[in-house]
């Protein structure tokens, strides 16, 4: 298969590069030169670059720079890795475990959302839609509702400001959402039966940082075929313990 060359994606990521390897401002005349760019055009690039929200221009020195965007990007990829492989051994020591097949998964909370981060499996592991990048509403899964629960009652009304931004959703309310927290909280971890795949089920628990926020969750998902209340017991203190042992590696209390 032939690669597309895309050489204005290309200078994009070239620019960002060089800038990001510099203690100042860049001006135009000097990114152009060193990456042997056309000068009209790198001053169409670089414009193009500032009203996407990636670069800023500095006028009293003539010279461009990386955005807060940028940096932001970039400290979001580095805690999302470094959370993987915190979680990872966690999550294939969850599946070797369980006594049912199960996949295990890492969740973030991302708004009103969860993104799947992590994956663990063995061949005998159900297939499920928490393949990494996915994001599904968090009040219908267990990791989502995990997450949802360690938040305070002012940070939950904050995410999910009216009942209308739970329509075709269950709980279908605020006042029964908060209602199935308050149960989450009590009971350690969170569950949701067949509200993702009408098949399968779900056990998930919450893992705080040193801050106390939920900085990701840590969840089992399995057939719900022939498993009794002592099974989802079992799976959601198992869940819990990987929680709280995530917990301790990000310096969580």
């Amino acid at each position: 298969m032939t690669v597309p060359r895309m050489p204005a994606a290309r200078s994009a990521l070239r620019v960002l590069s060089l800038l990001a390897e510099q203690a100042g401002p860049v001006r135009a005349a000097t990114i152009a030169r060193t990456l042997e760019l056309p000068r009209s055009s790198t001053y169409q690039l670089l414009q193009v670059m500032r009203d996407e929200g990636f670069l800023v221009h500095y006028p009293e020195l003539g010279a461009w720079g990386p955005s807060a965007r940028v940096q932001q990007i970039g400290s979001r990829v580095a805690a999302a890795t470094r959370l993987e492989r915190l979680a990872q051994p966690l999550l294939d020591r969850l599946v070797r475990g369980a006594q049912v097949p199960t996949t295990s998964h890492l969740a973030v909370l991302t708004g009103s959302d969860v993104a799947y981060a992590g994956r663990g499996e063995q061949p005998r592991s159900p297939s499920t839609v928490s393949s990494v990048g996915v994001r599904l509403p968090a009040v219908r899964t267990a990791t989502g509702r995990a997450m949802l629960s360690a938040l305070s009652t002012e940070q939950v009304r904050a995410l999910i400001p009216r009942d209308r931004d739970l329509a075709g959703e269950q709980p279908s309310t605020r006042a029964a959402l908060m209602t199935l927290l308050a149960g989450v909280r009590r009971r350690g971890w969170a569950r949701e039966d067949g509200e993702v795949d009408a098949s399968y089920g779900s056990v998930a628990a919450a893992a705080r940082d040193g801050t106390g926020y939920p900085a990701a969750a840590i969840g089992l998902t399995f057939r719900q075929a022939a498993l009794d209340l002592s099974d989802w017991e079992s799976l959601g203190g198992q869940c819990a313990a990987a929680a709280a042992e995530l917990t301790q590696r990000l310096g969580g209390g």
